[in-house]
């Protein structure tokens, strides 16, 4: 399996969260005057290789250029790491996981009628 997919390390909780993208992070660079003349080319060619660019001013990076899709797994991440009780969850599951007090996955669709 390839690891085309981006990756947010949560170093206090000691636990990766992965969020399928379909492409590779890449951070390539791009002059913001070549970025004008392309502009209308620039979504095809993110979707087909991924990544996000960094557009560029004199050198150095002034706008990051992504896929709408890129854009909203950063969001979505970003609220449930803003959302103290969705964090508390999670910190309670990995606890439990790693001490292997989970409950078993046919009792718990059992328990809820699944």
């Amino acid at each position: 399996m390839s690891r085309d997919f981006f990756s947010i390390a949560f170093y206090d909780l000691d636990v990766h969260l992965d969020v399928q993208m379909g492409s590779k992070i890449m951070l390539s660079n791009i002059p913001i005057t070549e970025a004008r003349h392309e502009l209308t080319s620039l979504p095809e060619k993110l979707t087909q290789q991924g990544g996000t660019l960094a557009i560029t001013r004199r050198g150095k990076p002034v706008l990051a250029l992504m896929t709408w899709q890129h854009y909203e797994a950063i969001l979505e991440t970003l609220e449930i790491l803003g959302d103290a009780n969705l964090m508390a969850n999670l910190r309670q599951g990995i606890n439990e996981a790693k001490s292997a007090q989970g409950i078993d996955w046919e009792l718990a669709k059992r328990e809820l009628d699944l």
